[in-house]
């Protein structure tokens, strides 16, 4: 009993600091069910006294550019995600497997940018879309988050342990550098893809700053920043934008259940956590 103890006082600790960190969460589930009167009129229950689906059909029905911001977000992380596995592992791949001036050079560079915050990027950026004449349009979002140097960097590692027997017998048999990088190596890599496509959609789904300095037409807004027009000059629709929120987080959960043991799996390299 006396070496159950400390296991037992260390479970209370961690359920007390999940109920802690859930409750907000369940919070604004629960709100998106409640009237603005009611969530506006202050305390902090859980469950609505008077249930109403009105905040969603209001979103969906009344609201002419919400549908519009679902999509532009879809279309702005998935094609940036699916920008990020190609170029992320390619890169990944060239300094893992090929030789080339620099080499060395270019991985302590990335090494360099890694530690880079990208708030500093956001008005270079801002210049180079608007010297492009690409601003207020998506691809001002999607071209600078087209790589990751994070992921370059993970993805090197792996491809680094990757064997090198299989893409020698695929080499005897025929294959193209290209063909053996697309037929054979990156299925054998999806954990690590699936991993960077993960974090590379969430990152570009979630982002609000880079929309908000890039787009100015609402009809172009991505779901995040959109959700921003239910704020008036002096009051905040709070059922809406709980609303709003409940749906923003319906495509990352889903994501995460269908790729979640790909996700876990992306972390290991060599065999180690």
């Amino acid at each position: 009993m006396k070496k159950k103890w400390p296991r037992v006082f260390l479970y209370v600790i961690l359920i007390i600091y999940a109920a802690i960190t859930l409750y907000p969460f369940l919070w604004a589930v629960f709100a998106s069910f409640k009237t603005y009167a009611e969530i506006v009129g202050g305390g902090l229950t859980l469950l609505p006294q008077n249930p109403t689906l009105n905040n969603y059909i209001h979103l969906f029905t009344r609201d002419e550019n919400f549908v519009a911001w679902i999509w532009n977000s879809l279309y702005v992380a998935g094609f940036a995600a699916f920008l990020n596995v190609i170029f992320n592992s390619m890169a990944g791949y060239a300094l893992a497997r090929l030789s080339f001036p620099g080499k060395k050079s270019l991985f302590l560079l990335i090494l360099a940018l890694i530690m880079v915050p990208g708030q500093i990027l956001l008005i270079p950026n801002f210049l180079i879309m608007r010297n492009i004449g690409l601003l207020d349009t998506h691809w001002s979002l999607i071209l600078p988050s087209a790589i990751n140097f994070a992921f370059i960097f993970m993805m090197r590692q792996f491809f680094i342990n990757f064997p090198k027997d299989i893409e020698e017998a695929a080499a005897i048999d025929g294959l193209s550098r290209f063909q053996i990088f697309f037929r054979i190596v990156i299925p054998m890599a999806r954990a690590s893809v699936a991993t960077q496509g993960i974090m590379s959609f969430l990152a570009v789904w979630n982002e609000f700053m880079r929309p908000l300095l890039y787009i100015s037409s609402p009809r172009l807004f991505t779901l995040p920043l959109g959700l921003q027009m239910f704020n008036d000059l002096y009051t905040t629709h709070w059922n809406l934008v709980m609303a709003g929120s409940v749906i923003t987080l319906i495509p990352i959960l889903l994501l995460y259940i269908v790729l979640n043991k790909y996700f876990m799996q992306g972390f290991r390299v060599g065999g180690d956590k």
